[in-house]
């Protein structure tokens, strides 16, 4: 009879995985906008090439059974930015809009967790140990990425609030949700996931407030100039999570 512990495939949420979080999301911004418009090849083919290289990364992961967290940034990264992707082609080129395009993927996200609980019976992030599990962990972190991008755009285009009143907006909100997480007995895995969405869509308003021209609200920093900045932020942050894990493992 096998009574070792099955190995958990993903990080514990702690300060240093929301640092990580908010630049792998403002990248995937920045990221998403410099190949679909900078470069040109178009939202279509920014989602084809970057869902391709979620699905080989996630692969990969799926085998691997483990946390290793370089592995689980760079698919985590790869969701950020064919989910900005995937958002811009619903808005813009099915021009579902802002609005129908967030009821969607609100809609989408609340069945995946829904079936992902029917079928494990706990929708817990800081410990998936099955592929089933994983399946349903990526699935939502992907929608709910895309929906993130969605509403970023919505407080900044469609209401009207610009980058940075949306960015300031969503930071409140998000300390709101920290205070609620420490003072009260709030469902730790609502706030979770409300953070989650959020801290997205605060990616996607700064992200846009760094890279967006003097005429539309922006600092006009460049998309290239911005992605590489904060691959340098992710890279500098991924390498403590390594040092820690590791540190971790050896206790």
């Amino acid at each position: 009879m096998n009574t070792h512990p099955l190995t958990n495939r993903v990080p514990h949420i702690l300060f240093l995985y929301w640092v990580i979080k908010i630049a792998s999301t403002t990248l995937g911004e920045t990221g998403a906008d410099m190949f679909s418009m900078t470069y040109d090849i178009g939202y279509g083919n920014t989602i084809v090439l970057f869902m391709g290289v979620f699905l080989i990364l996630l692969s990969i992961k799926l085998i691997m059974k483990r946390y290793e967290p370089i592995l689980y940034w760079l698919t985590f990264t790869a969701t950020a930015i064919a989910g900005t992707a995937i958002s811009d082609f619903i808005d813009r080129t099915l021009g579902l809009g802002y609005t129908s395009g967030s009821l969607l993927l609100v809609s989408l996200l609340a069945l995946i967790l829904w079936g992902w609980y029917i079928k494990e019976k706990s929708i817990n992030v800081e410990s998936i140990t099955t592929t089933g599990a994983e399946l349903f962990y990526w699935m939502a972190f992907l929608v709910a990425n895309t929906l993130g991008t969605a509403a970023g755009d919505f407080l900044a285009d469609e209401i009207g609030m610009g980058f940075a009143q949306s960015a300031l907006l969503i930071s409140a909100i998000l300390a709101l949700i920290a205070l609620f997480h420490y003072k009260t007995n709030v469902s730790k895995v609502l706030l979770f996931w409300l953070a989650f969405v959020l801290t997205r869509p605060f990616g996607a308003t700064f992200g846009d407030l760094l890279t967006k021209t003097h005429e539309k609200g922006g600092l006009d920093l460049g998309t290239v100039g911005s992605s590489v900045f904060f691959t340098v932020v992710l890279v500098l942050a991924v390498a403590k999570e390594v040092w820690r894990n590791n540190d971790y493992s050896n206790l």
